[in-house]
């Protein structure tokens, strides 16, 4: 397995969220499934937008533009097992005028280290075009503030 590098830049705004491993993410030998941890991400995404103010159950209907993912790359350090809580921090790397780029790591609280790190590059696109767009002021704003 490869080391961890934590590529969190000094004074990034570092945003939390937990999950426990459910039995439907782990495969057969007991240990988290790669994919799982997609749906992990997912959720640290949602939280972290709506820690922002932009909850993802209206913002995209609110400002009319999608998050498509342009490029997803994974690591994984360290097994997790069923029931281990996984700490999601997140940190916003690069915002663009139409694309922005962040990391999870995922922190197994039962062994202290990190299990694995996913770096997401999203491209704003417009929901009835689906054409690349700028990305509305207010959230790259609030996104550009984080890193």
């Amino acid at each position: 397995m490869s080391r961890f590098r934590d590529t969190m830049p000094s004074g990034a705004r570092v945003f939390e969220a937990r999950l426990q491993v459910q039995w439907a993410d782990v495969d057969v030998a007991g240990i988290m499934y790669f994919a799982a941890y997609s749906r992990f991400a997912e959720y640290a995404e949602m939280q972290f937008f709506a820690e922002l103010g932009f909850p993802y159950e209206s913002v995209f209907t609110e400002y009319g533009f999608w998050l498509p993912r342009v490029r997803v790359e994974a690591e994984y350090h360290a097994p997790a097992k069923m029931s281990d809580w996984m700490r999601m921090r997140t940190h916003v790397a690069h915002v663009g005028a139409s694309s922005l780029r962040w990391q999870t790591a995922f922190f197994n609280e039962r062994t202290g280290e990190p299990g694995a790190a996913m770096t997401f590059i999203v491209a704003a696109v417009d929901a009835a075009t689906l054409r690349s767009c700028p990305l509305p002021e207010p959230i790259r704003a609030a996104l550009r503030s984080c890193v």
